[in-house]
């Protein structure tokens, strides 16, 4: 019988056993791990693969992209993509260190949060990021494509603003990049501030109350920090669009472990749809925020039904 391949191209030496669990409970019967991939080397690889078995038989046959770094899983998914020969095809699916899946859960749930309590979503709001890392890049993007004016927070002297802008500029968006290294920085961003969204470091605080407390414009916030102390004081880990009043503001929070939770239904649906789709499948994260999107969807309506 016929197995179901997933080729597991990573550009470090070690694959994620998260991501190699999902693939196998998603219906992969083997994962084969390739490690130490770059973007030179991919084209070799998928063409290995797509002419190993007929064009009907894609759905049998995928590639995943993961590591640790979005610009490598960049170039790595434009070059599998232009690997594909005429009929002879497989489908493809990028979440280099879950950022893809984890961003676009972040962004869906910020988006229904926003329409539920104002009928509006992120179009023309505007949106902080704190955290320059993969998922802080990756959210960036997403907010401004849903149309809001994004602004990157830098956090240390060592965030790249350069690697930042340019990732935003691949997929045709703007970004301003601005200093929030200082409480002093953070409340002056805060001040104007609609929806802030944290994907800093783990176990850091990075908005606390004294700056919470002027953020009068605040409407949603959103943590992607499940290690204490949360990188956002008082959003709880399980929030779900859920009030929360200082001083001055008031605003809805997320936590990040309702946002895992749709990250966990978005990765494991994208696995299925590689195995499931009509047309190969060419997942990128804007994919996933559409599936991401479309789970929150259908969850309303199924709640609504019962």
């Amino acid at each position: 019988m016929a197995q179901r391949v997933l080729y597991f191209l990573v550009p470090g030496q070690n694959i994620s056993p998260f991501d190699v669990t999902l693939a196998a409970d998603a219906g992969f019967d083997q994962v084969i791990p390739l490690t130490g991939i770059q973007p030179a080397d991919v084209t070799g690889i998928v063409q290995d693969a797509i002419f190993c078995r007929p064009p009907n038989r894609f759905n049998d046959t995928g590639i995943f992209i993961g590591g640790r770094d979005v610009h490598l899983a960049t170039d790595m998914f434009q070059s599998a993509r232009k690997a594909m020969v005429g009929d002879f095809q497989v489908g493809v699916f990028a979440d280099p260190n879950g950022a893809y899946t984890t961003s676009a859960s972040v962004v869906a749930l910020v988006e229904r949060a926003l329409s539920d309590s104002t009928g509006k979503g992120l179009d023309q709001r505007s949106v902080a990021v704190f955290g320059t890392g993969p998922v802080g890049l990756c959210t960036a993007v997403l907010a401004a494509r849903q149309g809001a004016k994004v602004r990157i927070c830098q956090l240390t002297a060592d965030d790249d603003q350069k690697a930042a802008l340019r990732f935003g500029e691949r997929y045709g968006v703007d970004l301003e990049w601005v200093s929030a290294v200082t409480l002093r920085e953070k409340s002056s961003v805060m001040e104007a501030t609609e929806v802030a969204l944290c994907a800093a470091k783990a176990g850091i605080r990075i908005l606390d109350r004294e700056v919470l407390d002027a953020a009068a414009s605040l409407r949603v916030a959103a943590d992607t920090n499940a290690v204490p102390p949360s990188g956002i004081d008082g959003v709880g880990v399980n929030d779900r669009a859920v009030a929360v009043q200082l001083a001055k503001s008031e605003f809805l929070s997320i936590g990040p472990l309702a946002i895992g939770n749709l990250k966990y239904k978005t990765e494991f649906g994208l696995f299925r749809t590689l195995q499931t789709s009509s047309t190969p499948a060419l997942l990128d994260f804007p994919d996933a925020f559409t599936f991401a999107t479309a789970e929150l969807a259908q969850a309303t309506t199924s709640a609504k039904a019962a």
